[in-house]
């Protein structure tokens, strides 16, 4: 399963007030797992920088004045999220600024549904704790000690974090649901609450001497082994 996490920063907060994308950043999981690629490009969004904008992401006119124009990139971006899941929050945000700009340059629109809203995950896991990224980055004790101002690859990296987090962890689909475990399919990862017992118990595989020469040996590691612990639970 490829899965695209991607930010933008922009000029301001609508894009039907004319406001535009100044820049993209975007990593690429395989399976909930990081590859390494990643895509970020800075946009001249051909319109003075507002104050509000610069004060949160730092990008100034001058900055921008030799970067491309997002037609110019735009088929470079759109090979590299390819038809992949879009993760995102605020979702709507992003979605709303990256179509109309695909709009601009005749593009395809991308549908709403292929973006997975993150901040909506966390609204509905944590009601009522804030979402922001940087309040999920304290919850789950992720270093954002470097987002001093917004950058949208940045983000995208930290978001990443955040993101395997809310889906259960590094490894999400390590555990096995318990259809799939009754009738023998470990095909189809998720939770499992309860495995189904045995009847009885098997019966142990190991010799009498063998069992003593395994306790002699732990003997030998010390009372506070984490064996010994195991043999006096």
């Amino acid at each position: 399963m490829r899965e695209i996490v991607l930010d933008t920063e922009t000029t301001g907060l609508d894009p039907e007030d004319g406001h535009r994308i100044v820049e993209i950043g975007a990593v690429e999981l395989m399976n909930h797992v990081p590859t390494g690629k990643e895509y970020h490009q800075y946009i001249n969004p051909l319109m003075a920088m507002p104050d509000q904008a610069f004060a949160i992401h730092g990008l100034s006119d001058e900055f921008l004045s030799n970067k491309p124009k997002f037609s110019e990139i735009v088929n470079q971006f759109l090979e590299f999220i390819g038809s992949a899941k879009l993760v995102i929050h605020n979702a709507i945000f992003d979605m709303k600024f990256i179509n109309a700009e695909l709009i601009k340059c005749e593009k395809e629109e991308i549908p709403f549904d292929r973006a997975t809203d993150t901040l909506a995950i966390a609204r509905k896991k944590y009601p009522g704790s804030p979402a922001s990224l940087d309040s999920l980055c304290r919850r789950f004790k992720i270093d954002n000690s470097a987002r001093v101002v917004h950058g949208a690859l940045l983000d995208s990296q930290i978001l990443a974090e955040v993101y395997l987090e809310l889906v259960g962890g590094k490894q999400p689909d390590f555990t096995l649901n318990i259809t799939d475990v009754e009738h023998g399919n470990s095909s189809n990862p998720g939770k499992a609450k309860r495995i189904r017992e045995r009847a009885e118990n098997l019966k142990p595989r190991i010799t009498k001497d063998e069992e003593n020469r395994h306790r002699k040996f732990i003997k030998q590691l010390g009372d506070h082994s984490m064996w010994s612990e195991i043999l006096k639970a």
